[in-house]
């Protein structure tokens, strides 16, 4: 059986394995980034007004969260209401920076990406005005010796 040297292997620069799929999906990636400054937690009603979600909707994603123990929730009354309050745990914004952080490096290497594509577009653009103004040069030298 051949071995596969590793060297031998294409490199993925742009895989972004650190992408957390768990936090990557858009109204979870919401919810994590609404508890960031809110150490102390956000009641449910105001979490649900930053994200755009429904009850439903945003119970499900705080489940799941809660599940992979990157939230907490806990439930209390206040003045006789039923309040639900949700916190980021130490260990849902460890993972919530080292997201940032890839996510930083795709944003990085987007705009490098840019650039260089600016940079070629913008000298192939200069190439083909040097052409054309050489091409213009000998034609109007053509134009005034046929004047002459």
């Amino acid at each position: 059986m051949a071995t596969r040297n590793k060297k031998s292997q294409p490199s993925h620069p742009f895989a972004y394995n650190g992408l957390d799929r768990l936090i990557h999906e858009r109204a979870r990636l919401g919810v994590l980034t609404s508890l960031m400054p809110h150490p102390k937690g956000l009641l449910f009603g105001d979490l649900k007004q930053l994200c755009g979600l429904t009850d439903g909707n945003l119970s499900q994603h705080l489940q799941v969260l809660e599940l992979a123990k990157l939230v907490e929730i806990s439930k209390g009354h206040k003045h006789n209401r039923p309040q639900t309050i949700c916190r980021i745990t130490p260990q849902g914004r460890k993972r919530y920076l080292d997201y940032l952080a890839v996510l930083e490096q795709v944003v990085v290497d987007a705009l490098a990406a840019a650039k260089a594509d600016l940079h070629t577009n913008a000298e192939r653009l200069l190439a083909r005005t040097d052409r054309f103004e050489r091409g213009y040069s000998r034609a109007r030298m053509r134009m005034f010796a046929m004047v002459r």
